[in-house]
């Protein structure tokens, strides 16, 4: 099993769901972004979701663009990224390590190349933001030669036809919008009815864990109640290194007890 795999078979065995925190990779800078994934990890996230600063975000909110600018002005590379998770899947074997970024970043390095480089910064999954499924078709065989798990969108609005393709080819997780438009805390999620889980489901997708708009622990464990398998929270997450960023302590702190809260939410019964 994979590490996605062996992550859901130990939490169906402890009836819990996961909770996948997300920030950008060089956050405000790399040696503070090292900092707060490992401590993401220390404090019980159960999955990384991790983007690469770029230019141009354009499914981001200005929480995210604003995290991609603070790295840039820092002059954050991808290799720069990839180096920094080589360096915390060392110490953390078993952690599932996703990468959410977009298409140039992919493609300036040339597809198949840039997911070998990832692999071997040993990353579990890339989600293409601004790739529609059907236009995924180069990225899908990279990862299938690799071994990387190619994450898929699975709208709230999505067509059988959509829904059928996407049991066909998702792999590692699917990723649920909790609804439409760009990322940010600012708008809560309208979490899914059961039915459209249950018709991912269906289609043998695999496991869906629903983002955009959750920041607070009743979300999540609305989540996992609607029968997703867990939860990403992205801007909630960001907005605390924004709020904190001439205090690391006490940013490192916050981090800690926010995601010791969402985790908390994800126990079952």
């Amino acid at each position: 099993m994979d590490r996605y795999q062996t992550l859901f078979a130990r939490l169906d065995d402890s009836n819990e769901g996961a909770f996948v925190p997300f920030v950008m990779i060089g956050d405000p800078d790399l040696e503070t972004s090292e900092a707060i994934i490992r401590r993401l990890i220390e404090s019980g996230a159960d999955a990384l979701e991790l983007g690469i600063p770029y230019s141009d975000p354009i499914a981001d909110g200005p929480t995210i663009q604003a995290a991609s600018i603070r790295a840039l002005s820092n002059k954050v590379t991808p290799d720069a990224c990839l180096q920094l998770l080589k360096r915390i899947r060392a110490d953390y074997p078993d952690v599932p390590v996703g990468l959410l970024l977009y298409s140039n970043l992919v493609m300036v390095k040339g597809i198949d190349a840039f997911y070998v480089q990832a692999k071997d910064a040993g990353v579990d999954s890339i989600l293409v933001a601004d790739i529609p499924l059907r236009e995924a078709k180069p990225f899908l065989s990279a990862a299938t030669q690799t071994g990387i798990n190619q994450i898929l969108i699975a709208p709230p609005n999505a067509t059988e036809e959509i829904l059928a393709q996407i049991g066909e080819h998702s792999s590692g997780y699917t990723y649920l919008l909790g609804r439409a438009g760009v990322t940010g805390a600012e708008t809560a999620a309208d979490i899914p009815a059961a039915d459209l889980i249950e018709r991912l489901q269906q289609v043998q997708c695999a496991p869906p864990l629903l983002g955009f708009g959750i920041s607070t622990p009743q979300q999540v464990k609305t989540a996992i109640e609607a029968g997703a398998a867990g939860a990403i929270s992205g801007s909630a997450t960001v907005n605390i290194i924004a709020a904190n960023l001439d205090d690391k302590e006490t940013m490192l702190k916050q981090l800690d007890e926010f995601v010791r809260a969402m985790k908390a939410a994800t126990q079952k019964g």
